[in-house]
């Protein structure tokens, strides 16, 4: 299948879902797609797999606090396998594709054992890192009506980070961890830009908020 050919077929297919999510949304997909198109130039995988699970891997999400939420990447697995039945795509790739939707997510908690899966979690987590990590990150804070940040220690300098009560806590829980379990020696230097920058915005805010 043609590249221009899937992408259509998983625009289409995608249409009108996760559009109320703008931390899951179409914009977040194309973004994931771009990471994934960027660490391919230097890491030798198989295209069609990482492109076809990068377009797929949200195609089933469940919010952050919906009790199913960690099986979320596999009914998505799922779900895309039965779509690439149905367009004609390669049956022997399907499985691949379908185990990297699977090991992207990082509440699902399933290590990828493919270069094309760990490439497509690379990709999905550098998309919360950077400026765009950033904006996602208030955006399901304002989503779920979590405060901004602790009122007496926004930068959890003498307490643990408990980012299901404070938005700014989930940088420290979970979001400055990521660059460590990243796979790909391409995605570990973009992280490593885009972590810095959300440093330097926690030290901008700690000048208007302190």
């Amino acid at each position: 299948m043609q590249p221009n050919k899937l992408e259509e077929r998983c625009r289409k297919f995608l249409d009108g879902q996760n559009e109320h999510d703008a931390a899951h949304d179409i914009a977040h997909i194309k973004r994931v797609v771009k990471n994934s198109t960027l660490i391919l130039s230097n890491e030798q995988a198989d295209p069609q797999i990482v492109i076809a699970a990068a377009w797929l891997h949200d195609c089933i999400v469940l919010s952050k606090d919906h009790p199913d939420r960690k099986k979320a990447s596999t009914l998505a697995a799922e779900k895309a396998a039965e779509f690439l039945s149905s367009v004609g795509y390669p049956a022997n790739k399907i499985p691949a594709v379908a185990h990297a939707v699977e090991a992207h997510s990082y509440s699902g908690g399933i290590p990828p054992k493919t270069i094309e899966a760990k490439i497509v979690q690379d990709a999905d987590r550098l998309d919360a890192l950077g400026a765009i990590g950033i904006a996602r990150c208030f955006s399901v804070g304002g989503e779920l009506k979590r405060p901004i940040y602790h009122p007496d220690d926004p930068f959890v300098e003498s307490r643990e980070p408990d980012d299901s009560v404070w938005t700014v806590d989930h940088f420290y829980e979970k979001l400055f961890r990521l660059p460590e379990l990243l796979n790909t020696d391409t995605a570990q230097k973009m992280a490593a830009e885009r972590v810095q920058y959300m440093k330097s915005f926690l030290e901008q805010l700690s000048i208007e908020v302190c």
